[in-house]
């Protein structure tokens, strides 16, 4: 069973593109920010999205090993059309409801110490987060591909 999870190479792509895409995210911010957050390895949102990156890769690695006119390909590319569009638009949006739901309650209670919980504004992601995302998928699923052939 181990070693039919290790030969599965569409998992293999998917687990790979997961942790390199949250990965790449440290350096990513250190860049940005000039300060190392290690919090950006566990949350969601930044540069690349994960989510696109993970989803991508499973999809072109199904196509890859399994033959683009695979009825599991279809529904791959089905599910990466709604995560990729969940990424930038629904979670995006409730990203941006947070942050002005958090610049009200600073406005409201300016000046008074009262510790409030703040709500996650980092839930989505820009068009750029998600294309970038798309592209390391592509990358990391023809790195597997070349690398671990099926013969």
């Amino acid at each position: 069973m181990v070693n039919d999870l290790l030969t599965n190479r569409v998992l293999l792509t998917a687990l790979a593109a997961w942790l390199i895409g949250q990965f790449i995210k440290m350096p990513v911010y250190y860049l940005l920010h000039r300060k190392w957050n290690w919090a950006i390895l566990y949350s969601p949102g930044g540069f690349p999205s994960s989510h696109s990156c993970l989803i991508t890769a499973t999809t072109l690695s199904i196509g890859l090993f399994d033959g683009f006119n695979s009825p599991v390909f279809g529904l791959a590319v089905a599910m990466s059309m709604i995560v990729v569009y969940d990424a930038v638009s629904v979670r995006r949006q409730a990203g941006l409801q947070a942050k002005m739901i958090n610049e009200i309650v600073r406005m409201i209670f300016a000046g008074q110490p009262i510790p409030q919980k703040q709500l996650r504004e980092v839930l989505g992601h820009t068009p750029v987060e998600a294309f970038a995302g798309v592209i390391l998928g592509i990358l990391i699923a023809l790195a597997v591909w070349v690398l671990f052939p099926l013969y």
